[in-house]
Parts: structure tokens; sequence; C-alpha cells
């Protein structure tokens, strides 16, 4: 009976030594991270993992279809972790609350993606926060995304001669740097260094003649995508003609997500494949 009991004081032990302490203690966080100052956390809930970025990409469901959306800025991600008897719908219902209470907009508040868990998203302005629900072993987890949309600051250039030389080598280039307006054909400010050196590689070979195309991920839906594409690529080419390049030398292509150079399954990915490619012709 003794070896019995040892054995079953072992047991459970382990078990309790295999939960993360931050899921039964109320706010202790782990991995040094702090709880996002945008929306205070669910009671007895502990920060697992925390990530901010100045610029980077982040789906959230931003439209009452409940389809998830590409959006591009400041990033402020929290995972967080909570009691076992915290429900999923109360850690939705309370952000949804407290979003409210705040100044913002519920854009969407439902399931999405044939998911079991609630999404809340909100947006005041420029900042849209995020707050969905999941599960792990058998404690409810959430998510929260707060991502304030701005155009990325321009740090890396190509110089034009760069441009001429990738060109006459490989008679195409994949160009970054050409920012747009999320979900728009407009252009940023931020793309003026990158233009400015297509303007003077098409000055330096001004026999040349290019076709422009625009390219996206796959978020979203391709005939719209397609269209969208074909006019940002039609943005650049107009900006380029406004600087004085002659139109005849220039063509435009929209190829939406049909020709990705990376998978659409990461953020990274996705970044990779919204893009400008110059083709000679």
């Amino acid at each position: 009976m003794i070896r019995v009991a040892v054995r079953a004081a072992l047991i459970v032990m382990f078990a309790l030594a295999a939960v993360p302490v931050f899921a039964q203690t109320p706010g202790v966080d782990e991995n040094d991270c702090k709880p996002s100052p945008l929306l205070t956390r669910m009671t007895g809930c502990g920060v697992w993992e925390c990530e901010k970025k100045e610029f980077d990409a982040s789906d959230l469901v931003i439209s009452k279809s409940g389809e998830p959306k590409s959006l591009e800025g400041e990033i402020d991600r929290t995972k967080l972790i909570c009691a076992a008897t915290t429900s999923h719908l109360q850690i939705v219902r309370n952000a949804e609350a407290a979003l409210r209470k705040a100044g913002y907009t519920i854009i969407y508040s439902g399931k999405h993606d044939n998911s079991d868990f609630p999404v809340v998203t909100g947006q005041k302005g420029a900042q849209w926060i995020s707050v969905q629900a999941d599960q792990w072993n058998e404690f409810p987890v959430y998510q929260q995304t707060g991502v304030l949309v701005k155009a990325m600051e321009q740090e890396m250039t190509a110089s034009a001669q760069a441009m001429s030389d990738a060109i006459a080598k490989s008679g195409k280039l994949d160009v970054y740097g050409i920012t747009f307006a999320t979900g728009q054909a407009a252009i940023t400010p931020q793309s003026d260094q990158v233009l400015s050196d297509v303007f003077a590689m098409l000055t330096a070979n001004a026999d040349w003649k290019l076709r422009i195309e625009g390219h996206t991920d796959n978020v979203g839906d391709k005939a719209a995508n397609l269209t969208l594409s074909s006019a940002r690529a039609a943005a650049v080419a107009a900006w380029l003609t406004g600087k004085g390049i002659d139109g005849g030398r220039l063509s435009v292509a929209g190829l939406g997500d049909t020709q990705p150079v990376a998978p659409n399954t990461t953020e990274d990915g996705r970044a990779k494949n919204r893009r400008v490619v110059l083709v000679k012709q």
C-alpha cells in the first residue's frame, strides 16, 4: 500500500510540474513579457509570449464577412494563457466591452475560418486590435494583436546601376520598397527613393522598354487581387511618365497572386510576394 501511495504521489507531482505556473497564478508572466498597454488582460491570465515589430504584416479579421486580411504597420502581439475556469466567450466578451469603452468601433465579433473559437476586432483610427481565443491542453488561451497601420519607413535603397546590372543579367528584377496604401493603388511617399532609382535606370538606358508587373499575396479575393495589382503597376508607370519617361517605353500587367516567390503560409512569405517586377522587353 505504501508503494502504491508513493507511486500515486509521484504521478501527481510530475503532472503538476508539467502544468505552466502562469496558468495557475494570476498575473505571473513568462519570457520577460509584460501585458500590452493597448488592452488590460483578463484576471487569472498570464502572458505566455510577446512580440513587438516596428513594421510588419499581420492577418486580422477586419471585415464583417469574417475573412482575414493583411494589415501592415507597427505590431504588438501578446499571447496569454488563463485559468481553466475561464471560458473563451468570457475572454472575447470582456475584450469587446473594453474596446467599446475605449472608443473603438467593433468591426467583427464572432467565429471565423471554420473555427470553434471566437474573435473580436476593433478599430480606432489607424489602430486595430484583435483578440482571438483558442485552447492549449485544458487551458483557454488568447492572442491579442495590435496593428498601428502606417507606411514602412524606407531604409534600404537599390542604386540605379545595381538595377541596370540585374536586369541586363537576368532580364527582370523584383523591386521591393515601392509601397502602397493598404488595399489601394496609392503610392506612399516612402517609395520616392526607389522610384527615383528606377527613373535614373530608365534614363541611363534610353533604348530599354519595360513591362511593370504588380504582384500580391493570396489574401483576399483572386479577382480583386488581379485588379489591385494591375492598378498598382499602372500607378508606378504613371509616376515614371510624370517625371518625363516616354509612356511608349512602358507597359503594365497585374498578375495578382499567380506568381508567388515564397510560401503564402507565413507573414514573411506574403510580404515577399507583394512586389513590383520590372521585365525588359
